[in-house]
C-alpha cells in the first residue's frame, strides 16, 4: 500500500476515534470586600463564561456568605457544534478591615455543574456530557471606597469530573490555580465591574477534560447596606 494512502487511513481513524472532551469553564470570582454587617451585594455579568450571577451578604461584621451561578449556551449557526454549561455554588468566609479602606477576605465552598458539548465533522459526531463537583478556597485583598473597589483574589479549586461517556474515566480530580483582578467603579450603590484572570492546572496532571484558560467578565454590581464614614 502506498505511504500516502496509509497516512490518509491513519488520519481518518484518528478523527473517527477521537472523542470530544468535556470542558471546564471557570465562573467569575465573587469578591465582595464587605465592610459591615447587613451589607448585601449582587452582580450580573457576561464574558467568556457567558452569563454569571452573584449574591453575597455579611451576616456579621466578619462573616459573609455567598451564592454564585454560571450558565452558557454557545452554538454555531453554520454547524451543529455547541457547548452548554450550568454551574451553581455556595460559600462562606471571613472578612476584616485593614485601616480605613483596606480589606482582606477568605472564602471557601462547594459547587456542582454540568457541561455538554457536541462536535461534528465529515467522518463522525461526538457528544460529551459530564457532571462535576468543585471545591474552592479563595483568599483576597484589596481596597474599598465609595467610588472604587479593587481586589486581587488567587482562587484554588479542586474539580472532580464525571463524564457519562464510556470513552472517559470518571471521577478524575484536577487542581487549578485561578488568580483574578477585580475592579468596581461607580458611586456607592451601583458600580461597573470588570474582572480579568487565568485558570491553569497545578503541576502535571493527566486529566480527561479540557479547560478554558482565561477568565474575563464585565457587568453591574449593586451594593446595599454599606456604611460609609461621615466627615
Amino acid at each position: 500500500m502506498p505511504i500516502s494512502k496509509r497516512v490518509i487511513i491513519i488520519l481518518g481513524l484518528i478523527i473517527i476515534f477521537t472523542s470530544c472532551s468535556p470542558e471546564y469553564i471557570p465562573n467569575m470570582v465573587n469578591s465582595p470586600l464587605f465592610t459591615n454587617q447587613g451589607e448585601f451585594q449582587t452582580t450580573i455579568a457576561t464574558g467568556n463564561s457567558n452569563f454569571d450571577a452573584h449574591t453575597a451578604i455579611a451576616i456579621t461584621d466578619h462573616i459573609g456568605i455567598m451564592v454564585n451561578g454560571s450558565y452558557g449556551n454557545e452554538s454555531n449557526d453554520s454547524t451543529n457544534d455547541y457547548h452548554k454549561h450550568a454551574f451553581i455554588e455556595g460559600g462562606a468566609g471571613y472578612f476584616d478591615k485593614i485601616g480605613e479602606n483596606g480589606r482582606y477576605e477568605i472564602y471557601g465552598g462547594y459547587g456542582y455543574g454540568e457541561v455538554k458539548g457536541y462536535f461534528q465533522n465529515g467522518f463522525t459526531e461526538e457528544l460529551s456530557d459530564a457532571r462535576y463537583n468543585r471545591f474552592f478556597i479563595q483568599p483576597g485583598i484589596g481596597i474599598s471606597t465609595g467610588i472604587f473597589d479593587g481586589s486581587f483574589s488567587p482562587r484554588f479549586v479542586l474539580i472532580q469530573m464525571n463524564p457519562t461517556s464510556t470513552n472517559f474515566k470518571s471521577g478524575q480530580y484536577g487542581i487549578y490555580f485561578e488568580p483574578v483582578i477585580t475592579s468596581k467603579i461607580g458611586y456607592k450603590y451601583v458600580k461597573f465591574i470588570a474582572q480579568f484572570g487565568l485558570s491553569t492546572p497545578i503541576g502535571e496532571q493527566d486529566l480527561n477534560f479540557d479547560h478554558q484558560l482565561f477568565i474575563f467578565n464585565f457587568g453591574i454590581n449593586i451594593n446595599i447596606g454599606r456604611k460609609y464614614l461621615v466627615f
